[in-house]
């Protein structure tokens, strides 16, 4: 079964993150492409995939420019830069949805006009919606008459404006809001990471899901997306792509199958680590521990029966088997009933 993102809020000792793998428009409008970046995408161990839906010239007029770095990415306007990638149309939507749900792994994709939410509607278990459109009341009206639950990315925006959108989806038919911590830099830089937000977005919406929108370049050790994790984003989206190494568009800020596959393994080494325990007790596996490292009371000379112990007759010593340390002082001044031997391991029994 495929797992479904509920907007619910869930401890951050819950470290299995909902991993969104966003490919956007990296198929670069080859249908075989977005193919084979989903069976990327789900053998890296994704939860869903991502497209954005749109159409250039009713997203970006012809005199929108670029925001982007254009030494990564050197088209200088964005209605000409969208308008590479905008070719499929909802039959192409469709049939992606069918694939996924043949591999079983979600699908997603994010609209950008009233066409592609009601094409959508149908295919995706609820809308995200990107940075930009915030404060894009219309597309937010669009979304929320579906009442299918939102995932919201709050780049480049502040409290007021993340409360006012909040109210709005949920005053039109969203009753389920969750929201995205998202620096709108493309790449961001690790300075302008700025992860903390994420408990920022946590202290101001307790009642909503937050996660995490990265933009950065990934690293190795995939620090970004760890810490993040660590930090309670719930969900995990990141740009995704075939191949790192082909220019422009969103291919130079993606990840790939195998950082996703790092990140997925780090991640279960930490759970592991996290463990099964949220309060400070002695676990099964220190029982012997508990029982061979701590102390016991232990003579110190031969004590014949009917002596009363002096404090100079006993001293506290592994294993802790015996009457154990935190008791010496109840048995100074006891009468022992047998002989015992020097380097005895005292017990109750042995005294009167």
């Amino acid at each position: 079964m495929m797992k479904n993102l509920e907007f619910i809020k869930s401890s951050i000792l819950d470290l299995d993150p909902y991993i969104i793998a966003e490919i956007g428009v990296n198929h670069e409008n080859s249908f075989e492409t977005a193919i084979k970046i989903i069976d990327l995408a789900k053998k890296g161990g994704a939860d869903a995939v991502k497209f954005q839906s749109y159409k250039a010239d009713t997203l970006a007029s012809k005199n929108s420019p670029s925001y982007w770095d254009t030494s990564k990415e050197p088209t200088l306007n964005q209605n000409e830069l969208f308008k590479k990638y905008d070719s499929f149309n909802a039959e192409e939507y469709i049939n992606l949805f069918e694939y996924c749900k043949k591999i079983n792994i979600t699908f997603l994709s994010t609209p950008f006009d009233s066409e592609s939410v009601n094409y959508l509607s149908p295919l995706v278990p609820f809308f995200k919606i990107a940075s930009a459109d915030i404060t894009n009341y219309q597309l937010l009206k669009d979304v929320a008459i579906k009442k299918k639950p939102v995932l919201m990315s709050t780049g480049a925006s502040n409290i007021d404006e993340i409360n006012e959108a909040i109210l709005f989806l949920q005053q039109n038919g969203s009753n389920k809001v969750g929201l995205m911590h998202c620096i709108l830099n493309y790449p961001t830089e690790n300075s302008n990471a700025n992860l903390s937000m994420i408990s920022s977005l946590q202290k101001n919406f307790p009642n909503n899901i937050i996660g995490y929108s990265d933009h950065t370049v990934p690293e190795e050790n995939m620090t970004t997306l760890i810490t993040a994790s660590l930090l309670g984003a719930r969900v995990i989206e990141k740009h995704f792509t075939h191949d790192k190494r082909l220019p422009g568009n969103d291919h130079y800020h993606a990840m790939d199958v195998n950082d996703l596959i790092r990140f997925k393994d780090d991640i279960n080494k930490i759970k592991t680590l996290l463990g099964d325990y949220n309060e400070k007790k002695a676990i099964p596996s220190e029982q012997v521990a508990r029982l061979n490292a701590r102390r016991s009371v232990v003579t110190t000379r031969k004590i014949l029966s009917g002596e009363k112990i002096a404090i100079d007759d006993v001293i506290c010593k592994r294993p802790g088997t015996g009457v154990t340390a935190n008791n010496l002082q109840k048995i100074i001044g006891r009468q022992v009933k047998i002989d015992l031997e020097e380097d005895h391991i005292l017990q109750w029994g042995d005294l009167v």
